[in-house]
């Protein structure tokens, strides 16, 4: 099924050969990613690496939000109404939309509303077949409570379809414009689950993006041709190619040696040497993200929330942005950032002082310390450009309380995995929203239901905390939304079960050939105009 290659060079400047199908050399272009990708199917991962990869190269949703004016954009649906009640939305949807042919599937119909009812029935409905594939896990639609909220999918023709929900909800149409709402080919489902092959869904994928999956090499790369059928509009690019490079040094050589066109997140020294290069352009973007220190509440001590403050007392966070930051990022005085219309700054977020954090560590019987880890994630994101180095200081700061610290480092499918699960004591991860609603930051991180499907890595459940999002989300009045947000913040700085430490910017470096690709303040990443041409 998948191409044979003859060598890395071959996969960078031509297009590839089927066994029996000759290819003539492709207009194409490569962008040197971090990691491998999860899964295909936004779905079921919350990962923001792999969605990069895939969601909107290969998806559509039925609706994207402007990410200058905020405003909801008609996708794979033209238009939308909402009942008075606001229990009911109706969406009218595109005809002629046209599903990827791949060797694998090749479609009989187009786009219609069986697609949006399976795609979403999925989530919720027992009964769908799909349910349980990939152990029934949704995260980020359960960390929000979306498949709680959804009554019924209703077809009321062909292209027009009502979700009934049990309850009006005002980021109801943002979940719906995020990356993870993608829809998929009932279709295909069901061709796969003729031939028993039903755990493939999610692995080859087949959608109605400007993209379409030729083949995947873990650790190499992944490639998808131009969807010649696409219905927004010609694709420029007949090839794209993810190359698979970890290192951000590695993906910076690639970029100068012309081997990689596009590479996310240059870290600070890496941009200034850019910066000289008149055949590279450098963009950066204020991002809503947060890059925090996740504590693991249902384990001694970090159960105690004197010993979390106490800890976060100890670490230097002015230091941690000027070593691993280098200006492209801004401490964080909240679990928000300060773009967001929600964010309230936090006087009580503990501040360095390590002869409080001592003090305080004696009052909860811990005067001799004790021995804790930390988990690294091994991937360089927006949020943490370089959680090991971040690690490394963090560990210096808490050996000078008496704290004795391990760092733990995995690869990054396992490292996601491992948290989910719990194994942790401490972790140093991230969050890069996908809308700018507020409650993209709280519900799908420390929600109560985050927690049941491992997406919480601070493994906190407050119900008091789940009313504050709940009353924010019963309400379409901004102000009102507002209060319940900032009671929201106050309480994560108080209890503190993990420690905002900063937010970073949004940046990329590609060849000035490159044109068509540019950064979002929120979401994934589009290729879909993205050229290349002298």
């Amino acid at each position: 099924m998948y191409t044979r290659l003859l060598g890395i060079a071959m996969v960078l400047l031509m297009g590839c050969q089927d066994e029996d199908t000759q290819y003539a050399p492709m207009e194409g272009m490569v962008y040197c990613a971090e990691a491998n990708p999860v899964s295909f199917n936004p779905q079921v991962t919350t990962t923001g690496s792999t969605i990069d990869l895939i969601a909107k190269q290969l998806y559509n949703r039925l609706l994207r939000i402007d990410p200058i004016t905020g405003e909801f954009i008609p996708e794979l649906a033209t238009s939308w109404e909402i009942s008075d009640d606001g229990t009911e939305v109706t969406f009218n949807l595109r005809e002629d939309v046209k599903f990827h042919t791949t060797r694998y599937f090749t479609p009989s119909r187009n786009f219609n509303a069986d697609d949006v009812v399976f795609t979403f029935s999925r989530l919720f409905d027992v009964y769908n077949p799909y349910h349980f594939v990939g152990e029934a896990s949704y995260p980020y639609f359960q960390s929000v409570g979306l498949d709680q909220l959804i009554r019924n999918i209703r077809k009321d023709s062909l292209y027009q379809v009502t979700f009934e929900l049990f309850n009006p909800e005002s980021s109801f149409l943002a979940n719906l414009a995020t990356d993870f709402a993608v829809i998929t080919s009932q279709e295909y489902a069901m061709t796969l689950m003729a031939n028993e092959q039903m755990d493939l869904f999610d692995q080859l994928p087949v959608g109605t993006g400007p993209f379409v999956y030729r083949e995947y090499q873990r650790d190499r790369l992944i490639r998808y041709y131009s969807h010649p059928e696409y219905w927004e509009h010609q694709v420029n690019l007949d090839q794209l190619v993810f190359d698979i490079t970890p290192n951000g040094t590695t993906r910076i050589a690639k970029l100068l040696t012309k081997e990689c066109d596009v590479t996310p997140h240059p870290s600070a020294t890496q941009s200034s040497v850019l910066r000289q290069r008149d055949d590279i352009e450098l963009e950066q973007q204020d991002n809503l993200n947060v890059g925090y220190w996740a504590f693991n509440t249902e384990r001694v001590p970090f159960n105690n929330p004197q010993v979390r403050r106490a800890l976060a007392h100890a670490i230097n966070v002015d230091k941690i942005m000027q070593a691993v930051y280098y200006g492209q990022g801004v401490k964080a005085a909240s679990m928000l950032p300060p773009i967001s219309w929600a964010y309230q700054q936090q006087s009580n977020l503990p501040q360095y002082d390590p002869e409080k954090a001592r003090e305080m560590l004696s009052a909860a019987g811990y005067e001799n310390g004790f021995d804790m880890t930390i988990w690294a994630m091994p991937v360089s994101r927006i949020y943490n450009p370089n959680a090991r180095k971040m690690a490394e200081l963090m560990q210096s700061d808490l050996r000078a309380i008496g704290i004795n610290v391990r760092i733990v480092e995995y690869e990054w499918n396992t490292f996601l995995q491992r948290v989910g699960e719990h194994r942790h004591d401490s972790v140093l991860l991230g969050w890069a929203a996908d809308t700018p609603d507020p409650d993209n930051f709280f519900s799908p991180l420390l929600s109560c239901a985050a927690t049941y499907s491992g997406k919480n890595p601070a493994n906190w459940c407050n119900p008091e905390f789940d009313m504050l999002l709940t009353q924010a989300l019963d309400t379409t009045e901004q102000a009102q939304r507002q209060q319940f947000y900032h009671q929201a913040q106050q309480m994560i700085a108080k209890q503190l079960p993990l420690f905002p430490l900063a937010h970073g910017k949004r940046s990329q470096a590609r060849d000035s050939q490159v044109k068509g690709i540019s950064l979002s303040p929120f979401g994934g990443i589009s290729l879909a105009h993205a050229s290349k041409k002298p």
